[in-house]
Protein backbone atom coordinates (compact mmCIF):
# COMPACT_ATOMS: atom_id res chain seq x y z
CA UNK A 1 0.00 0.00 0.00
CA UNK A 2 1.32 3.45 -1.20
CA UNK A 3 2.23 5.57 1.75
CA UNK A 4 0.66 8.48 2.80
CA UNK A 5 2.57 11.76 1.93
CA UNK A 6 2.07 14.47 4.42
CA UNK A 7 4.09 18.34 3.86
CA UNK A 8 4.95 20.42 7.01
CA UNK A 9 4.74 23.98 6.28
CA UNK A 10 6.64 25.70 9.63
CA UNK A 11 9.03 28.29 9.93
CA UNK A 12 11.11 26.41 12.72
CA UNK A 13 13.47 24.11 11.85
CA UNK A 14 13.15 22.26 15.34
CA UNK A 15 9.39 21.95 15.00
CA UNK A 16 9.88 20.36 11.44
CA UNK A 17 12.50 18.30 12.51
CA UNK A 18 10.29 17.01 15.44
CA UNK A 19 7.40 15.96 13.72
CA UNK A 20 9.34 14.73 10.62
CA UNK A 21 10.85 12.05 12.77
CA UNK A 22 7.38 11.82 14.44
CA UNK A 23 5.98 10.82 11.25
CA UNK A 24 8.03 8.84 9.56
CA UNK A 25 8.32 6.57 12.14
CA UNK A 26 4.76 6.20 11.67
CA UNK A 27 5.18 4.90 8.38
CA UNK A 28 4.05 8.41 6.55
CA UNK A 29 6.19 9.91 3.58
CA UNK A 30 7.16 13.50 4.46
CA UNK A 31 8.35 16.60 3.63
CA UNK A 32 9.52 19.83 4.73
CA UNK A 33 8.95 23.43 4.06
CA UNK A 34 10.20 26.91 5.71
CA UNK A 35 8.45 29.25 3.04
CA UNK A 36 4.98 29.39 1.43
CA UNK A 37 6.93 29.66 -1.85
CA UNK A 38 8.46 26.27 -1.00
CA UNK A 39 5.35 24.63 -0.11
CA UNK A 40 3.74 25.37 -3.46
CA UNK A 41 6.98 23.71 -5.41
CA UNK A 42 6.55 20.42 -3.32
CA UNK A 43 2.96 20.64 -3.38
CA UNK A 44 2.69 20.66 -7.36
CA UNK A 45 5.69 18.29 -7.54
CA UNK A 46 4.61 15.74 -5.32
CA UNK A 47 1.07 16.46 -4.50
CA UNK A 48 1.06 15.18 -0.36
CA UNK A 49 -2.05 14.18 0.63
CA UNK A 50 -1.99 16.16 3.70
CA UNK A 51 -0.43 19.17 4.39
CA UNK A 52 0.61 20.45 8.62
CA UNK A 53 0.35 24.44 7.94
CA UNK A 54 1.43 26.81 10.53
CA UNK A 55 -0.57 29.92 10.74
CA UNK A 56 1.99 32.50 11.36
CA UNK A 57 4.77 32.07 8.10
CA UNK A 58 7.36 34.40 7.05
CA UNK A 59 6.12 35.82 3.20
CA UNK A 60 2.59 35.76 3.78
CA UNK A 61 -0.19 34.66 6.39
CA UNK A 62 -1.35 31.11 6.75
CA UNK A 63 -4.76 31.71 6.24
CA UNK A 64 -3.58 32.70 2.76
CA UNK A 65 -1.38 30.05 1.98
CA UNK A 66 -4.65 27.52 3.11
CA UNK A 67 -7.02 29.36 0.90
CA UNK A 68 -4.48 29.25 -2.25
CA UNK A 69 -3.92 25.76 -1.49
CA UNK A 70 -7.46 24.51 -1.12
CA UNK A 71 -8.30 26.25 -3.97
CA UNK A 72 -5.60 24.90 -6.34
CA UNK A 73 -5.27 21.44 -4.67
CA UNK A 74 -9.26 20.84 -3.56
CA UNK A 75 -8.71 17.34 -2.39
CA UNK A 76 -5.79 18.33 -0.33
CA UNK A 77 -6.14 17.89 3.34
CA UNK A 78 -4.88 20.62 5.61
CA UNK A 79 -4.24 20.39 9.23
CA UNK A 80 -3.51 24.25 10.45
CA UNK A 81 -0.94 24.80 13.99
CA UNK A 82 -2.11 27.67 15.82
CA UNK A 83 -1.14 29.66 18.64
CA UNK A 84 -2.87 28.87 22.05
CA UNK A 85 -6.14 30.29 22.69
CA UNK A 86 -6.32 31.47 18.92
CA UNK A 87 -9.83 30.70 18.65
CA UNK A 88 -10.50 33.39 15.98
CA UNK A 89 -7.67 32.17 13.77
CA UNK A 90 -8.75 28.42 14.17
CA UNK A 91 -12.57 29.44 12.83
CA UNK A 92 -11.42 31.56 10.08
CA UNK A 93 -9.11 28.37 8.99
CA UNK A 94 -11.97 25.97 9.34
CA UNK A 95 -14.00 28.33 7.27
CA UNK A 96 -11.76 28.30 4.69
CA UNK A 97 -11.34 24.53 4.30
CA UNK A 98 -8.74 23.16 7.26
CA UNK A 99 -10.08 19.50 8.65
CA UNK A 100 -8.42 20.15 11.76
CA UNK A 101 -5.92 21.81 14.30
CA UNK A 102 -3.71 21.53 17.36
CA UNK A 103 -2.20 24.60 19.08
CA UNK A 104 1.41 25.36 19.99
CA UNK A 105 2.61 23.79 21.69
CA UNK A 106 1.59 20.43 21.15
CA UNK A 107 2.07 17.25 21.96
CA UNK A 108 2.81 14.21 19.68
CA UNK A 109 -0.25 12.55 20.52
CA UNK A 110 -2.31 15.58 19.58
CA UNK A 111 -0.48 15.52 16.20
CA UNK A 112 -1.34 12.27 15.93
CA UNK A 113 -5.13 12.59 16.90
CA UNK A 114 -5.38 15.20 14.29
CA UNK A 115 -3.15 13.33 11.50
CA UNK A 116 -5.45 9.59 12.22
CA UNK A 117 -8.95 11.48 11.99
CA UNK A 118 -7.78 12.78 8.70
CA UNK A 119 -6.47 9.79 7.29
CA UNK A 120 -9.83 8.45 8.16
CA UNK A 121 -11.61 11.73 6.09
CA UNK A 122 -9.35 10.87 3.28
CA UNK A 123 -9.87 7.02 3.04
CA UNK A 124 -13.62 7.64 2.85
CA UNK A 125 -13.15 9.99 0.59
CA UNK A 126 -11.13 8.21 -1.46
CA UNK A 127 -13.91 4.76 -1.70
CA UNK A 128 -16.64 6.91 -2.39
CA UNK A 129 -14.48 8.83 -5.57
CA UNK A 130 -14.15 5.05 -6.92
CA UNK A 131 -17.69 4.42 -6.21
CA UNK A 132 -18.69 7.55 -7.89
CA UNK A 133 -16.09 7.15 -10.66
CA UNK A 134 -17.71 3.73 -11.79
CA UNK A 135 -21.25 4.64 -11.16
CA UNK A 136 -20.63 7.83 -13.57
CA UNK A 137 -19.99 5.19 -16.15
CA UNK A 138 -23.37 3.88 -15.27
CA UNK A 139 -25.08 6.99 -14.90
CA UNK A 140 -24.60 8.25 -18.31
CA UNK A 141 -25.77 5.42 -19.94
CA UNK A 142 -28.96 5.99 -17.14
CA UNK A 143 -29.56 9.35 -18.10
CA UNK A 144 -28.66 8.43 -21.98
CA UNK A 145 -31.75 6.53 -21.55
CA UNK A 146 -33.75 8.41 -19.39
CA UNK A 147 -36.56 10.01 -21.37
CA UNK A 148 -37.28 6.17 -23.47
CA UNK A 149 -38.87 5.36 -20.16
CA UNK A 150 -40.94 9.04 -19.80
CA UNK A 151 -43.55 10.07 -21.99
CA UNK A 152 -45.00 13.46 -21.62
CA UNK A 153 -48.73 13.06 -23.98
CA UNK A 154 -51.02 12.58 -21.41
CA UNK A 155 -52.54 15.21 -19.12
CA UNK A 156 -51.28 12.88 -16.15
CA UNK A 157 -47.83 12.57 -17.32
CA UNK A 158 -47.80 16.02 -18.22
CA UNK A 159 -48.82 17.04 -14.66
CA UNK A 160 -45.94 14.64 -13.18
CA UNK A 161 -43.06 16.20 -15.41
CA UNK A 162 -44.40 19.76 -13.92
CA UNK A 163 -44.13 18.47 -10.37
CA UNK A 164 -40.88 17.18 -11.02
CA UNK A 165 -39.56 20.27 -12.22
CA UNK A 166 -41.11 22.17 -10.21
CA UNK A 167 -39.61 20.14 -6.75
CA UNK A 168 -36.19 20.46 -8.20
CA UNK A 169 -35.68 23.85 -7.59
CA UNK A 170 -35.36 23.25 -3.70
CA UNK A 171 -31.96 21.05 -2.57
CA UNK A 172 -33.36 18.95 0.48
CA UNK A 173 -37.51 18.75 -0.12
CA UNK A 174 -38.60 15.55 0.75
CA UNK A 175 -40.84 13.77 -1.99
CA UNK A 176 -42.85 11.49 -1.70
CA UNK A 177 -43.89 9.15 -4.78
CA UNK A 178 -46.57 6.74 -5.09
CA UNK A 179 -48.26 4.49 -8.32
CA UNK A 180 -48.33 1.12 -8.92
CA UNK A 181 -45.66 -1.52 -9.64
CA UNK A 182 -43.80 -0.77 -13.01
CA UNK A 183 -45.03 2.99 -13.66
CA UNK A 184 -41.63 4.32 -13.21
CA UNK A 185 -41.24 5.57 -9.64
CA UNK A 186 -37.35 5.45 -9.57
CA UNK A 187 -37.18 6.37 -13.41
CA UNK A 188 -39.21 10.07 -11.90
CA UNK A 189 -36.53 9.54 -8.93
CA UNK A 190 -33.65 9.80 -11.08
CA UNK A 191 -35.22 12.57 -12.99
CA UNK A 192 -35.84 14.90 -9.96
CA UNK A 193 -32.36 14.10 -8.72
CA UNK A 194 -30.43 14.77 -12.58
CA UNK A 195 -31.93 18.04 -12.67
CA UNK A 196 -31.40 19.06 -9.53
CA UNK A 197 -28.21 21.16 -8.01
CA UNK A 198 -26.85 18.04 -6.86
CA UNK A 199 -26.84 16.39 -10.11
CA UNK A 200 -23.40 16.24 -10.58
CA UNK A 201 -22.77 13.62 -7.07
CA UNK A 202 -24.42 10.07 -8.07
CA UNK A 203 -27.47 8.79 -7.24
CA UNK A 204 -28.26 5.86 -4.72
CA UNK A 205 -31.37 3.88 -5.12
CA UNK A 206 -31.87 1.71 -1.79
CA UNK A 207 -35.12 -1.13 -1.82
CA UNK A 208 -36.22 -0.96 1.77
CA UNK A 209 -38.01 -4.47 1.21
CA UNK A 210 -34.64 -6.00 0.77
CA UNK A 211 -33.38 -4.81 3.61
CA UNK A 212 -33.85 -7.01 6.83
CA UNK A 213 -35.03 -5.86 9.54
CA UNK A 214 -32.47 -6.44 11.87
CA UNK A 215 -29.93 -4.57 9.60
CA UNK A 216 -31.98 -1.37 8.63
CA UNK A 217 -29.87 0.32 10.74
CA UNK A 218 -26.62 -0.78 10.31
CA UNK A 219 -27.42 -0.28 6.64
CA UNK A 220 -29.13 3.07 7.12
CA UNK A 221 -27.40 5.02 9.70
CA UNK A 222 -23.78 2.26 9.74
CA UNK A 223 -22.10 1.16 12.78
CA UNK A 224 -18.88 0.86 14.83
CA UNK A 225 -16.43 -1.98 14.71
CA UNK A 226 -17.64 -4.19 17.09
CA UNK A 227 -21.14 -3.18 17.51
CA UNK A 228 -22.40 -6.65 17.28
CA UNK A 229 -21.25 -9.96 15.76
CA UNK A 230 -19.40 -9.57 12.33
CA UNK A 231 -18.97 -6.02 12.81
CA UNK A 232 -15.15 -6.14 12.07
CA UNK A 233 -14.58 -2.51 10.90
CA UNK A 234 -16.59 0.66 11.00
CA UNK A 235 -18.54 0.72 7.82
CA UNK A 236 -20.83 4.29 6.84
CA UNK A 237 -24.45 3.74 6.15
CA UNK A 238 -26.56 4.69 2.90
CA UNK A 239 -27.46 8.50 4.90
CA UNK A 240 -23.69 9.01 5.00
CA UNK A 241 -22.67 7.53 1.39
CA UNK A 242 -25.34 9.64 -0.21
CA UNK A 243 -24.03 12.88 1.75
CA UNK A 244 -24.46 15.87 -0.62
CA UNK A 245 -26.86 13.35 -3.30
CA UNK A 246 -29.85 11.92 -3.25
CA UNK A 247 -31.07 8.61 -1.41
CA UNK A 248 -33.99 6.99 -3.11
CA UNK A 249 -35.92 4.61 -0.55
CA UNK A 250 -38.10 2.26 -2.52
CA UNK A 251 -41.08 0.15 -1.03
CA UNK A 252 -40.71 2.86 1.90
CA UNK A 253 -43.71 1.07 3.77
CA UNK A 254 -41.78 -2.26 4.06
CA UNK A 255 -40.20 -0.56 7.12
CA UNK A 256 -41.51 -1.89 10.33
CA UNK A 257 -43.19 0.69 12.75
CA UNK A 258 -40.02 0.22 15.21
CA UNK A 259 -37.49 1.53 12.82
CA UNK A 260 -40.14 4.07 11.12
CA UNK A 261 -39.42 6.33 14.30
CA UNK A 262 -35.63 6.00 14.33
CA UNK A 263 -36.16 6.91 10.54
CA UNK A 264 -38.39 9.98 11.44
CA UNK A 265 -36.13 10.82 14.11
CA UNK A 266 -32.78 10.98 11.34
CA UNK A 267 -35.29 13.17 8.71
CA UNK A 268 -36.17 16.07 11.40
CA UNK A 269 -32.79 16.32 12.57
CA UNK A 270 -30.68 15.61 9.61
CA UNK A 271 -28.26 13.68 12.22
CA UNK A 272 -27.54 9.82 12.78
CA UNK A 273 -25.71 7.75 15.23
CA UNK A 274 -24.21 4.52 14.04
CA UNK A 275 -25.22 1.65 16.03
CA UNK A 276 -22.10 0.95 18.60
CA UNK A 277 -21.67 4.75 18.48
CA UNK A 278 -22.97 7.57 20.98
CA UNK A 279 -21.38 10.31 18.28
CA UNK A 280 -24.16 12.14 16.39
CA UNK A 281 -22.89 12.28 12.11
CA UNK A 282 -24.64 15.64 10.62
CA UNK A 283 -26.08 14.38 7.03
CA UNK A 284 -26.87 16.42 4.45
CA UNK A 285 -29.05 13.73 1.49
CA UNK A 286 -31.96 14.40 -0.47
CA UNK A 287 -34.58 11.80 0.48
CA UNK A 288 -36.96 10.41 -1.61
CA UNK A 289 -39.31 7.88 -1.00
CA UNK A 290 -41.61 5.25 -2.99
CA UNK A 291 -44.20 2.99 -2.27
CA UNK A 292 -46.99 1.39 -4.47
CA UNK A 293 -49.06 0.45 -1.56
CA UNK A 294 -51.89 2.86 -0.22
CA UNK A 295 -50.17 4.67 2.40
CA UNK A 296 -52.84 6.37 3.86
CA UNK A 297 -54.90 3.58 4.61
CA UNK A 298 -51.40 2.00 6.32
CA UNK A 299 -51.53 5.11 8.51
CA UNK A 300 -55.24 4.41 9.34
CA UNK A 301 -54.84 0.84 10.36
CA UNK A 302 -51.75 2.00 12.38
CA UNK A 303 -49.19 0.16 9.99
CA UNK A 304 -48.00 3.24 9.23
CA UNK A 305 -46.79 6.10 11.30
CA UNK A 306 -48.68 9.39 10.84
CA UNK A 307 -46.11 11.66 11.63
CA UNK A 308 -43.76 9.61 9.37
CA UNK A 309 -46.34 9.93 6.81
CA UNK A 310 -46.45 13.79 7.10
CA UNK A 311 -42.94 14.00 7.08
CA UNK A 312 -42.41 11.79 3.87
CA UNK A 313 -45.69 13.62 2.30
CA UNK A 314 -44.29 17.12 2.10
CA UNK A 315 -44.36 17.09 -1.70
CA UNK A 316 -46.08 14.29 -3.62
CA UNK A 317 -45.97 12.96 -6.85
CA UNK A 318 -48.28 10.43 -8.22
CA UNK A 319 -47.59 8.69 -11.55
CA UNK A 320 -50.58 7.01 -13.13
CA UNK A 321 -50.82 3.63 -13.65
CA UNK A 322 -50.23 3.36 -17.83
CA UNK A 323 -53.64 1.90 -18.08
CA UNK A 324 -55.03 5.40 -17.32
CA UNK A 325 -52.77 7.16 -20.13
CA UNK A 326 -53.28 5.27 -23.21
CA UNK A 327 -52.01 8.08 -24.96
CA UNK A 328 -48.57 7.50 -23.86
CA UNK A 329 -48.42 4.41 -25.53
CA UNK A 330 -47.16 4.99 -29.02
CA UNK A 331 -44.03 7.96 -27.80
CA UNK A 332 -42.86 4.64 -25.55
CA UNK A 333 -43.33 2.78 -28.17
CA UNK A 334 -41.33 4.50 -30.29
CA UNK A 335 -38.88 5.22 -27.68
CA UNK A 336 -38.09 1.67 -26.52
CA UNK A 337 -38.09 0.10 -30.46
CA UNK A 338 -35.55 2.43 -30.70
CA UNK A 339 -33.44 1.85 -27.91
CA UNK A 340 -33.44 -1.92 -28.30
CA UNK A 341 -33.15 -1.65 -31.71
CA UNK A 342 -29.54 0.20 -31.31
CA UNK A 343 -28.77 -1.83 -27.89
CA UNK A 344 -29.05 -4.97 -29.76
CA UNK A 345 -28.17 -4.00 -33.09
CA UNK A 346 -30.97 -4.60 -35.17
CA UNK A 347 -32.54 -2.23 -37.52
CA UNK A 348 -36.24 -2.43 -36.23
CA UNK A 349 -37.60 0.68 -36.98
CA UNK A 350 -41.12 0.90 -36.85
CA UNK A 351 -44.50 -1.03 -35.30
CA UNK A 352 -47.59 -1.99 -37.52
CA UNK A 353 -50.87 0.38 -36.50
CA UNK A 354 -52.82 -2.76 -35.69
CA UNK A 355 -50.08 -4.08 -33.07
CA UNK A 356 -50.46 -0.27 -31.36
CA UNK A 357 -54.36 -0.68 -31.32
CA UNK A 358 -53.60 -3.74 -29.78
CA UNK A 359 -51.90 -2.71 -27.05
CA UNK A 360 -53.75 0.37 -26.41
CA UNK A 361 -56.61 -1.88 -25.47
CA UNK A 362 -54.86 -4.26 -23.06
CA UNK A 363 -54.34 -2.80 -19.90
CA UNK A 364 -51.08 -3.18 -18.66
CA UNK A 365 -51.03 -4.73 -14.90
CA UNK A 366 -47.24 -4.33 -15.00
CA UNK A 367 -47.06 -0.64 -16.52
CA UNK A 368 -44.29 0.33 -18.53
CA UNK A 369 -42.12 -1.92 -17.04
CA UNK A 370 -43.90 -4.50 -18.80
CA UNK A 371 -44.28 -2.89 -22.17
CA UNK A 372 -40.92 -2.21 -22.12
CA UNK A 373 -40.10 -5.97 -21.50
CA UNK A 374 -42.48 -6.33 -24.48
CA UNK A 375 -40.95 -4.51 -26.83
CA UNK A 376 -37.30 -5.77 -25.61
CA UNK A 377 -39.00 -9.37 -26.68
CA UNK A 378 -40.60 -8.26 -29.89
CA UNK A 379 -37.44 -6.73 -31.24
CA UNK A 380 -34.93 -10.21 -30.64
CA UNK A 381 -37.93 -12.00 -31.92
CA UNK A 382 -38.67 -9.61 -35.12
CA UNK A 383 -37.07 -10.84 -38.22
CA UNK A 384 -38.46 -7.90 -40.34
CA UNK A 385 -37.69 -3.89 -40.15
CA UNK A 386 -40.93 -3.65 -38.82
CA UNK A 387 -42.96 -5.20 -35.45
CA UNK A 388 -45.92 -6.79 -36.18
CA UNK A 389 -49.06 -7.62 -33.95
CA UNK A 390 -47.27 -11.44 -33.93
CA UNK A 391 -44.52 -10.10 -32.18
CA UNK A 392 -46.46 -9.42 -29.03
CA UNK A 393 -48.07 -12.95 -27.86
CA UNK A 394 -48.68 -12.35 -24.48
CA UNK A 395 -51.57 -10.05 -25.34
CA UNK A 396 -53.11 -12.57 -27.56
CA UNK A 397 -55.03 -14.43 -25.10
CA UNK A 398 -58.34 -12.61 -24.12
CA UNK A 399 -57.62 -13.56 -20.62
CA UNK A 400 -54.66 -11.49 -20.44
CA UNK A 401 -56.80 -8.47 -21.30
CA UNK A 402 -59.19 -6.33 -19.13
CA UNK A 403 -62.18 -5.62 -21.16
CA UNK A 404 -62.06 -1.79 -21.55
CA UNK A 405 -65.36 -1.15 -20.58
CA UNK A 406 -65.46 -2.78 -17.12
CA UNK A 407 -62.24 -0.37 -16.03
CA UNK A 408 -63.48 3.09 -15.06
CA UNK A 409 -61.06 5.51 -12.89
CA UNK A 410 -64.32 5.01 -10.43
CA UNK A 411 -64.81 1.65 -10.17
CA UNK A 412 -60.76 -0.29 -10.50
CA UNK A 413 -59.79 -2.19 -7.42
CA UNK A 414 -56.32 -1.18 -6.80
CA UNK A 415 -55.92 -4.06 -4.08
CA UNK A 416 -58.32 -7.07 -6.17
CA UNK A 417 -55.70 -5.82 -9.32
CA UNK A 418 -52.76 -6.37 -7.23
CA UNK A 419 -54.01 -9.60 -5.73
CA UNK A 420 -55.14 -11.13 -9.26
CA UNK A 421 -51.72 -10.40 -10.14
CA UNK A 422 -50.19 -12.44 -7.38
CA UNK A 423 -52.51 -15.19 -7.97
CA UNK A 424 -51.70 -15.66 -11.40
CA UNK A 425 -48.14 -15.57 -10.83
CA UNK A 426 -48.43 -17.85 -8.42
CA UNK A 427 -50.21 -20.26 -10.36
CA UNK A 428 -47.97 -19.92 -13.31
CA UNK A 429 -44.69 -20.74 -11.34
CA UNK A 430 -46.63 -23.86 -9.32
CA UNK A 431 -46.33 -21.99 -6.18
CA UNK A 432 -42.91 -21.23 -6.02
CA UNK A 433 -41.89 -17.99 -4.72
CA UNK A 434 -39.00 -17.40 -5.61
CA UNK A 435 -39.84 -17.55 -9.25
CA UNK A 436 -42.61 -15.75 -8.56
CA UNK A 437 -41.69 -12.71 -6.81
CA UNK A 438 -39.02 -12.87 -10.13
CA UNK A 439 -41.92 -12.70 -12.30
CA UNK A 440 -43.76 -10.00 -10.48
CA UNK A 441 -40.28 -7.86 -10.01
CA UNK A 442 -40.55 -7.85 -6.54
CA UNK A 443 -38.51 -9.13 -3.67
CA UNK A 444 -39.21 -12.57 -2.35
CA UNK A 445 -39.68 -10.61 1.46
CA UNK A 446 -42.36 -8.40 -0.12
CA UNK A 447 -43.95 -11.18 -2.04
CA UNK A 448 -44.60 -13.30 1.41
CA UNK A 449 -45.87 -10.35 3.29
CA UNK A 450 -49.00 -9.89 0.12
CA UNK A 451 -49.56 -13.83 0.40
CA UNK A 452 -50.31 -13.39 3.61
CA UNK A 453 -51.98 -9.87 3.16
CA UNK A 454 -54.52 -11.64 0.74
CA UNK A 455 -55.18 -14.86 1.98
CA UNK A 456 -52.78 -16.50 -0.62
CA UNK A 457 -51.23 -19.14 1.58
CA UNK A 458 -52.56 -21.96 -0.33
CA UNK A 459 -51.45 -21.50 -3.49
CA UNK A 460 -48.04 -21.06 -2.48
Amino acid sequence: MEKLKVLIVDDEARIRDELDEFLRSAGYKVFQAGLPSQAFKITDQHSPDIVILDIRLPETDGLMVLEQMKQSWPDMEIIMITGHGDMDSVISAMRLGASDFFTKPFRLAEVQGAIERTRKYLDLNRRLKNVEFNYSLLSQRLYGIMDYGIAAESPGMKKVIDMMERVTRSDDTTVLITGESGTGKELAARGIHHFSSRKDVHFYSVNVSAVPAGLFESEFFGHKKGAFTGASADKAGWFEIAENSTLFMDEICETLPELQVKLLKVLEERKIIRVGSHDEIPVNARVITATNQDIENMVRKNKFRPDLYHRLNTFRIHIPPLRERKEDIPKLLENFIRFYSSKINHNVDSIEEKAVERLMEYAFPGNVRELKNMVERAVILCDENRLSLKHFPSIMPASKKYPQSNISQETFDLALAEKDMITRALKKTCGNKSKASKLLNISRQSLERRIIKFGLSDLS
